[in-house]
């Protein structure tokens, strides 16, 4: 067989009892791989952790698959408008979950002779649905009903700025600023001038001490 390591080198053609001489050094499983293939190929692993990794792959793998759910609701060829409007309603409220509806006409005794009075009712309802619903399956005669399939419009995706947030933002805020700086009045700052140093008070002689007159 071709053997596989089980860091996924490949080892090459050896015989069976080898390649779980190899498997039990490394204290993992012998497991084949592909035994349909000439010669057919085996690898080393830890067979244990190997399922365990797939089923928690497989689990995710469902939760992200979408669930298509069907709901029916049936009409009645001679339905009076009160009982139109109601189920009206519950078709509205199955597309908006995003359930695909099955409308159901039934006919019973002679009123297959008028199939034409259900296949209105489908045209009225999906006239009036026309802006919530398409027509999947249309409608086709099956045994003594009349059955149509809608699916719930596909809403388009919203347009996307072509410039990130941010980006715009770090644009204007520069803009925003110089268009302050130009409108502010510019303050001129005149020089102050020191003041003049006080004059000196004037120096007063000293008038001569008059000397004493003799008597």
């Amino acid at each position: 067989m071709r053997l596989v390591g089980a860091d996924g080198s490949q080892i090459g053609i050896v015989s069976t009892q080898d390649a779980l001489r190899q498997a039990q050094d490394l204290d993992l499983d012998l497991v084949e791989v592909a035994p349909q293939a000439n010669p057919p190929v085996a690898r080393i692993m830890d067979y244990g952790k190997f399922k365990y990794e797939r089923d928690i792959r497989q689990k995710e793998a469902r939760k992200k698959q979408a669930r298509i759910e069907v709901k029916e609701i049936k009409f009645r060829p001679k339905i009076d408008p009160h009982d139109y409007a109601t189920k009206k309603g519950h078709v509205e409220r199955f597309l908006r979950t995003g359930a695909r509806v099955k409308v159901t006409i039934m006919f019973r005794g002679r009123e297959m002779a008028r199939t034409e009075l259900g296949r209105k009712i489908l045209d009225r309802l999906v006239a009036d649905l026309a802006d919530q619903a398409v027509v999947e399956a249309h409608p086709k005669q099956d045994g003594r009903n009349m059955v149509m399939v809608l699916a719930p419009t596909k809403k388009p995706p919203e347009p996307k700025s072509t410039e990130p947030r941010n980006r715009r933002g770090s644009e204007e805020e520069p803009v925003v600023a110089q268009a302050a700086a130009e409108s502010a009045p510019e303050t001129v700052v005149a020089p102050v001038a020191e003041p003049a140093p006080e004059p000196a008070p004037p120096e007063v002689a000293a008038a001569p001490a008059e000397a004493p007159q003799e008597t």
